[in-house]
């Protein structure tokens, strides 16, 4: 769980993550300035400190990397705002676990659940409008690209060198056009998702930035497959 001020939300989706399903839960803190931390470890949770902000990114190498110390073969990333439901655990996993695919994404745009789900406008067709894009210049098929909430076959991340990608935001996206890249397969399932005052969400001006980087990561793959080395691609 990559947090930053998750102390509102982190009891609620730590006590919906179904008993028994993980071998050890740890929460990775960036330097939050309300009581994150000290919760985390009340609720008995491998907690791990950064002395300073280092971005979303950065947060969930930190995640990985102590995850894939233990000879882990399956890892459930859940950001510990509760606007993913924790009970979709074991559905992730189990389609890593029977060899489907190497990561799983909880998408919000199957079957609407967007909609459903109230998502902002502005996000749902920001979110599309993406998609649409980076499915082009990627050669897929996915609903989405932008959900926070993934399981990963712990041989596809051991396989990408992820310390290269960015410490911002963009991780998220550079990480899955990094497992195509690997010849690497992503399957979904649908999630509803919950929007509500508290949380965790960027900024406009973030976003936008965010956006931009969507679009630089499908031009650098697509010129990566056409034989130009670039930026993460070249690794």
């Amino acid at each position: 769980m990559p947090a930053y001020n998750a102390q509102a939300t982190l009891k609620e989706t730590f006590d919906n993550i179904p008993k028994n399903i993980a071998d050890e839960i740890i929460l990775v803190d960036d330097c939050s300035s309300d009581n994150t931390v000290e919760l985390s470890k009340k609720l008995d949770i491998k907690t791990i400190c950064h002395k300073k902000n280092l971005g979303y990114g950065a947060n969930q190498k930190t995640c990985y990397k102590e995850a894939l110390k233990n000879n882990t073969d399956i890892i459930i990333m859940l950001h510990p705002d509760f606007q993913y439901d924790p009970k979709l655990i074991p559905a992730l996993a189990s389609m890593i676990a029977y060899d489907n695919y190497d990561c799983v994404i909880a998408s919000r745009m199957l079957v609407n659940s967007a909609k459903y789900s109230k998502m902002p406008k502005y996000k749902y067709f920001a979110n599309k409008f993406l998609t649409t894009f980076q499915n082009l210049f990627l050669n897929k098929g996915l609903s989405e690209y932008h959900s926070g909430y993934r399981a990963f076959n712990s041989k596809i991340l051991n396989k990408i060198n992820f310390e290269k990608l960015s410490n911002d935001f963009i991780f998220d996206n550079q990480l899955l056009a990094l497992i195509y890249y690997n010849n690497g397969s992503i399957g979904e399932i649908s999630c509803p998702t919950k929007y509500f005052d508290g949380a965790s969400s960027i900024n406009f001006i973030r976003s936008c930035k965010y956006g931009l980087g969507v679009l630089l990561v499908s031009i650098q793959y697509r010129l990566a497959k056409l034989g130009f080395k670039t930026s993460i691609f070249k690794y």
